[in-house]
């Protein structure tokens, strides 16, 4: 099969009936070129990811993955760190997600301890970590379940662990919200959509991905009982963020 074959043409046509978007094998089979021509930033958020384990993670300690897709977030920590460096779980809750994920991750770093989960992180029972990651996930989410999946992701990172969300954003400004929006469809101009396809394609987010401003990240991150967040990256509207347990911390402590 050709490369053209796996470009994101989804909303190419016009539709008589839109759907809400979901994540199936159509969306599966273009994924890579979606991702890449709809997330500004998003190599330089996966570049990182080994970075920072190497500043934070404890050598040999878990990491998860949460709504990991096809496993990038797991070849790209493999990439950078020897196979004793980390024990890696992803979790996706779409089943194609999760069996093309467990082949590349088999394929591309078979010595490295990785294992893909099908589930839904609001209700997975969790294992004490070092590092969690929470990429482009939270925002398709109930607004009214992220508060509770935040305290659950704190209750298990370990001392001194970290979490990396990586979001879309909403500006707390209405003006300014609006000019982030406008640029950001100029950018998947620039990268081949049309606007038919722009506009069928928000259509079919819309209500499924809702975003927060910053502010209500780093208030609930706060809440959950993180010492401290900070947002290390943004472009446009996509941002990602990076909270830190403090050895001593208690969930609540930092609000107080």
């Amino acid at each position: 099969m050709s490369d053209a074959s796996y470009r994101d043409a989804i909303f190419s046509t016009p539709l008589d009936r839109m759907a809400r978007f979901s994540f199936d094998e159509q969306v599966v089979a273009c994924f890579p070129d979606m991702i890449r021509r709809s997330v500004p930033g998003y190599g330089q958020i996966l570049g990182m990811l080994g970075l920072i384990a190497r500043r934070h993670l404890r050598h040999g300690a878990h990491v998860y993955d949460l709504g990991c897709s096809l496993g990038a977030g797991g070849l790209a920590l493999a990439g950078q760190l020897p196979p004793d460096a980390f024990h890696y779980t992803g979790v996706d809750l779409s089943p194609a997600m999760v069996a093309r994920a467990r082949e590349t991750l088999a394929a591309e770093c078979p010595e490295h301890a990785v294992e893909i989960v099908e589930g839904d992180i609001r209700e997975l029972d969790y294992r004490p970590s070092g590092m969690i990651v929470l990429d482009f996930t939270l925002q398709f989410l109930a607004p009214g379940d992220r508060d509770a999946v935040i305290d659950k992701l704190f209750a298990a990172l370990e001392p001194g662990g970290v979490l990396v969300l990586s979001e879309k954003v909403k500006a707390d400004d209405e003006q300014e919200n609006a000019w982030l929006v406008e640029r950001y469809h100029d950018f998947k101009r620039a990268n081949g959509y049309s606007e038919l396809e722009i506009s069928q394609k928000r259509t079919a987010l819309e209500n499924v991905l809702v975003p927060d401003t910053l502010a209500a990240h780093h208030e609930r991150l706060a809440r959950a009982g993180f010492s401290r967040s900070q947002t290390w990256f943004q472009f446009l509207n996509f941002a990602s963020l990076i909270a830190f347990k403090e050895v001593s911390s208690s969930p609540g402590e930092s609000a107080r």
